[in-house]
């Protein structure tokens, strides 16, 4: 069972990266090393996902949110809660605009920068709407990309947890409010 995916980039100016990703961006340093060896630091940056994308899919990301093919094999996507400030943020620190943010079809406002130690990402902001749940409750939800095949019948909720806990359920359950 994985416990924690962790990406680890090589830094040619590792304190100037240092500095984009923990000072400007954010991310809270949970450990850091030093010997004559190297460096190392390791930076939360909240829950982690693997995304897999077919080459097709890359292209359509990269051409809702750019316009155009631009990302390599790996791009780094943070969900941000104001990705329009935090790109003025990252761009004034020294990150390259790629594009700015740009509403796309699932309902999200996301910009792409090139940051320092080589490194392209997507700032991605969920854009809520409230929707009523299947059992009546309403609850503001997060967009999601249904997969294929899912259904999107309503099964009822049957539950008194609090409304955080029944949107997330009814999120992670394409559509269903499961309880």
């Amino acid at each position: 069972m994985v416990r924690e995916l962790r990406l680890v980039v090589t830094a040619e100016d590792y304190d100037e990266a240092l500095r984009f990703y923990r000072d400007v961006l954010g991310l809270e340093e949970r450990e850091s090393y030093s010997s004559p060896d190297g460096r190392v630091t390791t930076l939360e940056a909240g829950r982690a996902t693997l995304e897999l994308a077919d080459p097709n899919q890359a292209e359509f990301i990269d051409r809702v949110e750019v316009g155009s093919r631009v990302a390599g094999h790996v791009r780094v996507a943070f969900e941000v809660e104001d990705s329009e400030a935090a790109t003025r943020r990252l761009a004034e620190a020294g990150a390259q605009v790629i594009a700015g943010p740009t509403r796309t079809p699932w309902n999200s406002l996301n910009a792409r920068l090139r940051a320092p130690a080589g490194l392209q990402l997507s700032l991605f902001q969920g854009l809520h709407w409230t929707r009523t749940l299947p059992c009546g409750r309403r609850s503001s939800l997060r967009p999601t990309t249904r997969r294929s095949g899912a259904s999107s019948r309503s099964t009822g909720c049957g539950s008194a947890a609090p409304a955080s806990s029944r949107a997330r359920r009814w999120r992670t359950a394409s559509g269903r409010c499961t309880g």
